[in-house]
């Protein structure tokens, strides 16, 4: 089976092969996201969970400060980071629009390169289609050549269309579901760190009087 499948794409036509490097881009650009991004969330939820130890044990911005040095994905420490360098004067309006800044950065951060998994998932089964109603234009094509239409002639044609298929739904698949996952972690994080930044608005406001 993997042998015929292989020579199906050796004999396929420029089109066809060009729609299967494309996809194979997708799909190979997809996975590589799909695993720096469960190593990325990871990361950054033990961070967090570093940090936050360090804040419930110590409220001293300074040593909190020592504490995020080492903490450099963690959306909280960065938080913290950020605003405590920040050479602004902070009163409470002043340390909330920082927050705001910084929030919407670190958020960004989050929602990195997730974009491409939903782009992924959107189009690559209309590429493979593509691929595939070229490949059975071609064979239909073939029939009104040979004139014959008996199924030794059609089906080579018609099963390496199909492939283009195959190969959209191999690469939609797995970005979709990425995709919904780590939009779904990235929103959680995200409602976690807002969440703090009223803890540090609190913070850095009584700190500052």
């Amino acid at each position: 089976m993997k042998d015929s499948v292989i020579q199906l794409i050796l004999q396929a036509g420029l089109v066809v092969k060009g729609v299967l490097l494309i996809l194979l881009f997708f799909s190979v650009a997809s996975w590589a996201i799909i695993f720096f991004k469960q190593r990325y969330f990871s990361k950054a939820n033990k961070e967090s969970e570093q940090f936050l130890r360090a804040y419930r044990s110590s409220r001293d911005s300074k040593t909190l400060f020592q504490a995020t040095r080492n903490l450099m994905i963690s959306p909280i420490a960065n938080l913290f980071r950020a605003v405590y360098t920040d050479e602004i004067q902070k009163g409470k309006s002043e340390t909330k629009r920082l927050l705001r800044r910084y929030e919407a950065l670190e958020s960004a951060k989050l929602e990195k390169y997730l974009n491409f998994l939903a782009t992924t998932g959107s189009t690559t089964p209309f590429i493979g289609l593509f691929g595939t109603v070229w490949g059975i234009m071609n064979s239909f094509t073939n029939i009104g050549t040979s004139g014959a239409a008996s199924l030794a002639v059609v089906a080579p044609g018609i099963a390496e269309a199909l492939i283009a298929t195959a190969a959209g739904l191999a690469a939609a698949i797995p970005a979709v579901i990425a995709y919904n996952y780590y939009l779904s972690m990235a929103r959680r994080m995200i409602i976690d760190m807002e969440d703090f930044s009223e803890e540090l608005l609190d913070f850095f406001t009584k700190e500052n009087l």
